[in-house]
């Protein structure tokens, strides 16, 4: 649902806007979290280039899978590819980051090479890592950890440290590096950039 449709070649995404490091705080899931220096430009440019359609409401994210390259995927009890999503709002933030580089060089294999989301709000798992397809639409998309868990992973999956995870409280977080535990911030301490696009909605029910 795009007026623009189009391909982009690695050195095509590396010319769509200028390359800057940004500090983004990085919290899982299971309560650890890091500070990174991840490279890249907001997102938002490359969704300007193709021009979403009034209906494309949501943007859809598939990673990179091969079987062959990747045989540990098979028993990895989630299906593949992996699959993410945002709302067009979300992704039009500017703290949305298309991201290629962390630590001053380009993206190592483990961490999502070449191409993948950092969005520093949401549980790290909605960063989608390998980027190899994005698609504007309608409807909500599936996501791979709601679709495996729709009990313990939400569509959302903003921080929230006054919703726990059926397993574990997400009130504090371990610094990777420290010894104690931290306080968690109510959207991962980005409240005041992302607040506005929740306004008026339940955000124990919109995990």
């Amino acid at each position: 649902d795009v007026a623009k449709p189009r391909k982009f070649t690695m050195d095509e995404i590396l010319k769509i806007a200028p390359l800057e490091e940004r500090i983004y705080r990085h919290r899982c899931v299971e309560a650890w979290s890091i500070v990174v220096p991840w490279i890249g430009f907001s997102f938002n440019n490359l969704i300007k280039l193709v021009e979403p359609m009034p209906k494309a409401q949501f943007v859809a994210f598939q990673s990179y899978y091969d079987p062959r390259q990747m045989p540990q995927g098979r028993g990895a009890g989630i299906d593949f590819p992996y699959v993410e999503g945002l709302r067009l709002d979300e992704a039009m933030n500017p703290l949305t980051l298309l991201c290629v580089g962390m630590y001053g060089e380009t993206l190592p294999n483990q961490d999502g090479a070449p191409v993948r989301m950092v969005i520093p709000w949401k549980y790290g798992f909605k960063s989608i890592k390998s980027l190899v397809k994005i698609k504007f639409q309608s409807k909500m998309p599936p996501t791979t950890w709601n679709l495996s868990v729709p009990n313990w992973y939400g569509f959302y999956s903003n921080v929230n440290p006054n919703v726990d995870h059926p397993r574990w409280s997400q009130a504090k977080e371990r610094r990777l590096g420290e010894i104690f535990k931290r306080n968690t911030l109510m959207f991962n301490g980005y409240g005041d950039q992302v607040v506005s696009m929740y306004n008026g909605m339940d955000l124990k029910k919109n995990f």
